[in-house]
């Protein structure tokens, strides 16, 4: 009667891709599912999900993601779709575009900054 959903196996089970402290990669990384980097990345990142970013972490390069919460360092762009969190700890440098952004106190954040927001495509087809 009721269609249910279908959620990948990553979904179902709750899993978070995670790179430790003390790892460094170079090259660029796509994931589907939720990301939490606690090494160093010197490439790009694309996610369909939310990417932390967490106090030892950092990221040389662009990121591409649904969400995205900075504890660490990012030098580059980062596109988010939905919501930038920046923590207070946090250090960005670069270009930010996104949905919303929320700056905790104390947090060092050096970028150019877009906010996109959904457009009601039924208000501006009547020209309002």
């Amino acid at each position: 009667m009721f269609k249910e959903s279908s959620k990948s196996y990553t979904d179902a089970l709750g899993k978070t891709n995670r790179i430790v402290e003390g790892t460094s990669i170079e090259g660029n990384i796509q994931s589907k599912a939720d990301f939490r980097l606690d090494g160093n990345l010197v490439g790009n990142f694309t996610s369909q999900g939310k990417l932390v970013v967490g106090p030892a972490g950092s990221v040389t390069g662009d990121i591409h993601c649904l969400n995205v919460d900075v504890e660490g360092k990012v030098e580059g762009k980062i596109v988010v779709q939905e919501m930038l969190n920046v923590k207070t700890n946090a250090v960005i440098n670069g270009e930010v575009t996104c949905g919303k952004l929320v700056v905790e106190p104390g947090a060092n954040f050096n970028a150019t900054c877009v906010m996109k927001t959904v457009v009601n495509t039924a208000e501006t087809t009547h020209g309002k």
